[in-house]
């Protein structure tokens, strides 16, 4: 139950983190609106194992930190809410911030592979990604991860954000429901910051319980 417990939470928080505007929502949406929805979905391939490997490194690293030092878990558990909810705060703060999405007029072919390393590369070097993963990572995993959840955490994360940017790759492409997101940005922003911002404080309030 306690391991369930820990997989909800890390593919609840996850989710809402992909789901936030950012440099990978930026760079999936152009390749549906600017090249094709081929494209954005092999982009959005390149973020699902992007992703996959940073739950991978997060989760030996973690899970050896905890061995090594048991006193690392709560004060990682502290740190991880507090940095949600800073960024439930900075999603939240943004909302009446315009996406800025530079579309020309006569966009060149792109090679699916090219479209899919520019997704991988793009995850990769957001070092905002790596500190998420960290920090969601220390907030809820149990101090022994058993194969099981580990696998099962593993497959959800590929899967939460290859899901989510193929989502995004396949509604931008459809010029009527790029719009629609574009009316509805701050409520949506607003939204995903309010969880975000919730579920820090309460990790930081479990963590202060005996």
């Amino acid at each position: 139950m306690q391991e369930m417990i820990a997989l909800v939470g890390i593919v609840v928080a996850l989710g809402l983190g992909a789901a936030s505007p950012g440099p990978s929502f930026v760079m999936v949406a152009r390749e549906a609106v600017a090249i094709s929805r081929l494209n954005a979905l092999a982009a959005a391939l390149g973020m699902g194992l992007g992703g996959l490997l940073f739950a991978t490194a997060a989760l030996l690293g973690l899970q050896a930190l905890f061995q090594a030092v048991p006193l690392a878990y709560l004060l990682l558990k502290v740190l991880g809410g507090l940095y949600l909810a800073y960024l439930g705060y900075r999603i939240f703060r943004g909302a009446r911030e315009p996406l800025a999405l530079a579309v020309t007029d006569e966009a060149p072919r792109r090679p699916l592979r090219q479209s899919f390393l520019l997704g991988l590369s793009t995850q990769v070097s957001n070092p905002k990604t790596a500190i998420v993963y960290a920090s969601v990572f220390a907030s809820f995993l149990p101090g022994a991860v058993s194969w099981t959840l580990a696998l099962g955490l593993l497959l959800s994360v590929f899967l939460v954000e290859f899901g989510w940017y193929a989502i995004v790759a396949t509604l931008l492409s459809a010029s009527a429901s790029r719009r629609a997101y574009l009316r509805c940005k701050g409520w949506v922003d607003r939204l995903a910051g309010a969880i975000m911002v919730g579920l820090g404080i309460r990790l930081i309030a479990g963590a202060a319980r005996p």
